[in-house]
């Protein structure tokens, strides 16, 4: 190793220990904590302060001030909105980012273990595999029989963390490995933390002018060996996108929008992933549109990616067979109001800290008619080796 990469590694451990002092101070001081890197962007950005409780069907997301917001899968439960009392962004690396850092600290700086009391979660439901094939088999009964058209199963596997896991290193290495997602540590009092890395845009607001939404779907592992224009997609796959982009659609169509553009599906590599992908683009300034964002967000969510179709037929079957309380996978969660700016992504490829040596991650896979269950297994399966085949490399600095 040369001189430059170990200095390099040396700045890269003192930035991630002032971020896990940051993160005991929000955990000792009742605060909400906040840290993450947009898609392709380099800048770290991290808010800390007062935290409440937001009904995204009454509250207008325009109106929340500068914040972070976290919502969880469950229609109708409320969501967490930490305002940005303590915001600064920096690029890790570069000249005083980490002096910048520093200033944020508390005169009582708190120790490494301070995190740990973040841990909310008692009691979940980890599905072994006959369990979850046997939900699966259960949901394309249900499609054939004309119940539903799609639905989309989810479960937790409860992992063991490495001895010297910290939430800030791990965040830390997530931003270096999977550079197009949305990486996110947060701390909610009485939610616990949570980590991710998703690939999906649920709705973005650029400077009140552009809106954008996403629609993501169809999973396959990634071969470094195939283009990406080499790529075939099964029909079950291909409907399975086309489902989740005729869902937005039908809800530009129930708000009377018909000025939007449309680009895909096109396949996207997202980490050891790749997806179909459909970008929906409307000119809030040309449609006169300034709260669409509010009036999507509260159509959209939860999508036919992460629920089903028809929305209250998947939603019921759900509530009936998955057995799981997902609180906060799949809801969504990102910055609101930051530089005239929101940013919301659906909550996937995620985990849930339950304490200093273990974790549980949560994935879901797409059911139609044409689904085997021992392939959607397997789905669910390399979307959480999205998180933990990182700890391979823990510890370790590229």
């Amino acid at each position: 190793m040369n001189i430059t990469s170990k200095e390099e590694n040396r700045s890269t451990e003192l930035l991630e220990g002032v971020l896990l002092q940051l993160l005991n101070a929000a955990v000792e001081g009742g605060k909400g904590f906040c840290l993450y890197r947009l898609p392709n962007e380099q800048a770290f950005h991290m808010l800390s302060g007062k935290f409440m409780e937001v009904d995204i069907q009454s509250e207008e997301l325009e109106d929340l001030g500068a914040g972070f917001l976290i919502n969880p899968f469950e229609v109708g439960a409320k969501g967490s909105f930490v305002s940005a009392d303590v915001f600064f962004s920096f690029v890790p690396g570069e000249i005083g980012a980490l002096d910048h850092l520093k200033t944020h600290l508390p005169d009582n700086k708190t120790g490494n273990k301070v995190w740990h009391r973040a841990n909310v979660t008692k009691d979940f439901h980890a599905s072994d595999q006959k369990e979850y094939l046997d939900l699966v088999r259960g949901a394309v009964l249900n499609i054939e029989e004309g119940g539903i058209q799609k639905v989309v199963p989810a479960r937790c596997k409860k992992i063991e963390l490495p001895q010297d896991f910290d939430p800030a290193s791990y965040f830390s290495l997530l931003t270096r490995k999977y550079e197009k997602a949305f990486v996110s540590l947060t701390y909610i009092p009485q939610k616990g933390i949570w980590i991710g890395a998703t690939p999906e845009t649920l709705i973005a607001s650029f400077n009140r002018a552009h809106f954008e939404t996403v629609a993501l779907a169809g999973t396959q592992a990634f071969d470094a060996n195939r283009s990406l224009k080499e790529v075939a997609w099964t029909q079950k796959e291909i409907e399975e996108q086309a489902l989740v982009s005729r869902y937005i659609i039908n809800c530009f169509k129930q708000i009377r929008l018909r000025e939007f553009s449309e680009e895909g599906p096109k396949t996207v590599k997202a980490g050891q992933l790749i997806h179909l992908k459909t970008i929906f683009k409307v000119d809030l300034k040309a449609t006169g549109f300034f709260n669409l964002s509010t009036t999507m967000l509260r159509l959209l969510h939860p999508t036919s990616a992460v629920c089903g179709m028809p929305l209250k037929a998947a939603q019921a079957y759900l509530k009936n067979s998955e057995g799981l309380d997902r609180k906060f996978f799949s809801g969504f969660l990102g910055p609101v109001n930051i530089e005239n700016d929101i940013r919301l992504f659906v909550n996937l490829r995620c985990m849930e800290i339950l304490g200093p040596q273990a974790a549980l991650l949560y994935a879901g896979a797409g059911i139609t008619e044409d689904s085997i269950p021992e392939k959607e297994w397997e789905e669910t399966e390399l979307k959480m080796n999205t998180l933990l085949t990182l700890f391979a490399s823990y510890g370790t600095h590229s």
